[in-house]
């Protein structure tokens, strides 16, 4: 950690980097940041930099607010010129901007911080040290869990305007709408960035597009989910465009989802391969995916926990085909189902992974992550079988056949994932009991506001004839 920090000292030094951004998520996925000049970032490092805990959602109440956030170095980057990603804004004394409005030297980097209370311990209601946690009790077994998450976006004209500026279809070639452009340039800085990328492409409605983030450990994944967020919208915004990654921000497009692909890894082994099982999976797969199908209903309030995520996940008929899951099973082929294993390399011990296709790109990733893991380590722990295959169209099926083959489906809708999640004793020792507290009451609070509400829909419908 010290051989880091000097690395960090130095390189603000030697590249004359003036600020250092410093980024920690509140409990519901959103970014917080502060700024610390070059002068003090080593005191930043040794002592932290204290905050108001009561003032960010999830973290603390007013008579225990004192929070101390501390540079994790490992996480340190140079912003790019030309991602527009957290420039001077405000400081006084900052160098002149470029012609692209960022410092001609490039003088700003970012950190991630873990956040500590003041006696030096790790703060519960940080969703890092959540995620660290569960990453930990994995090692423990010998285990290191690596995600790639396929990341999808929308991209419009403005906010309130919800109206796709291309045509386009999946894989589709659109080269005189930006929109491509717009990829290559993210692709550009998120590599700068030290984050992967595996590919990208249209997607299947008009305006959705897919960057997929290469396979790396989950907590540097979940850092880079949230530097991925930031930027894709910084990219957009510049060229006059809006990035949404809300889940349906249109009843007539298909969702948003974030399509995780993961793995367990022992030392160098994929622990998820074998190569004398019909399928390539191991016996510690299977349970794995035994855990996510056992315990699927009850974490889906932290892999989808918006209102809106309850509206891809549906299977209503009369809208364009969806590809997001509704019923809890699993298959190689079928896209309809919660969990897929992927077939592309099949002999490939290193390609030997599992698929949730549940997540959507509004989740908090470090939560997600822990839970989706929690419930494959209880797999595992408690030796769940695996299930038999679906091989059929799910959807075709009647619900007396999905029964009959043991077929359960998620819930239905935001009060119905609550329902599930609070007598859930994996989620509350997963996030810790105050965060899973926390997260009740306040989706609970988001519950009762949408059940209130009297959409367009209902005025629309109802008001020319009651």
């Amino acid at each position: 950690m010290e051989r880091q920090q000097d690395y960090v000292l130095r390189t603000v030094e030697e590249r004359g980097i003036r600020l250092v951004w410093l980024w920690f998520t509140d409990v519901l996925g959103f970014l917080k940041s502060f700024a610390v000049t070059s002068e003090e970032l080593e005191q930043a490092f040794e002592e932290g930099i204290g905050f108001d805990g009561s003032a960010i959602e999830g973290f603390a109440r007013v008579q225990e607010s004192d929070m101390l956030a501390r540079p994790d170095a490992g996480t340190f980057q140079i912003t790019p010129r030309g991602s527009g990603l957290l420039a001077n804004e405000g400081i006084p004394g900052r160098p002149p901007r470029g012609p692209e409005g960022d410092p001609p030297d490039g003088g700003v980097a970012r950190m991630f911080c873990d956040i500590y209370t003041p006696d030096g311990q790790p703060f519960w209601g940080d969703p890092r040290y959540v995620l660290r946690r569960n990453l930990e009790k994995a090692a423990e077994r010998g285990f290191t869990f690596y995600v790639h998450p396929e990341m999808e976006f929308f991209l419009f004209k403005e906010p309130g305007d919800p109206t796709p500026i291309d045509a386009g279809g999946y894989f589709d070639l659109t080269p005189t709408d930006g929109t491509q452009e717009l990829r290559r340039d993210t692709i550009s800085v998120l590599e700068k960035m030290g984050i992967p990328v595996e590919f990208s492409h249209h997607e299947v409605a008009p305006s959705q597009h897919e960057i997929d983030l290469r396979h790396q450990d989950a907590l540097t994944m979940a850092d880079s989910v949230m530097t991925f967020r930031l930027l894709v919208k910084e990219m957009a915004a510049r060229r006059g465009m809006y990035a949404t990654f809300m889940p349906k921000p249109k009843t007539e497009l298909s969702g948003n989802g974030m399509h995780t692909h993961m793995s367990l890894f022992e030392g160098d082994q994929n622990a998820f391969h074998d190569p004398s099982d019909e399928y390539h999976l191991s016996k510690v797969a299977r349970s794995f995916i035994g855990g996510l199908l056992h315990h699927a209903r009850e974490i889906t309030l932290i892999t989808n926990q918006w209102v809106n995520s309850y509206k891809r996940l549906t299977s209503q008929v009369g809208y364009p085909v969806q590809e997001a899951p509704t019923y809890v099973c699993w298959g190689r082929h079928s896209r309809s189902a919660l969990i897929r294993v992927p077939m592309y390399k099949p002999r490939k011990e290193r390609s030997t992974r599992l698929e949730i296709r549940s997540p959507d790109p509004a989740c908090n990733p470090y939560l997600a992550f822990a839970v989706i893991l929690a419930a494959g380590l209880k797999g595992i722990d408690e030796g769940y079988e695996l299930p038999p295959e679906a091989t059929d169209n799910i959807y075709e099926m009647s619900e007396q056949e999905r029964r009959a083959r043991g077929i359960t489906h998620l819930p239905d809708d935001l009060y119905d994932a609550l329902k599930e999640m609070e007598s859930s004793d994996l989620v509350a020792e997963t996030l810790g009991e105050q965060t899973f507290e926390y997260l009740l009451r306040n989706k609970r609070a988001e519950w009762d506001q949408y059940k209130s509400y009297v959409s367009p829909y209902e005025v629309e419908r109802y008001l020319p004839i009651l």
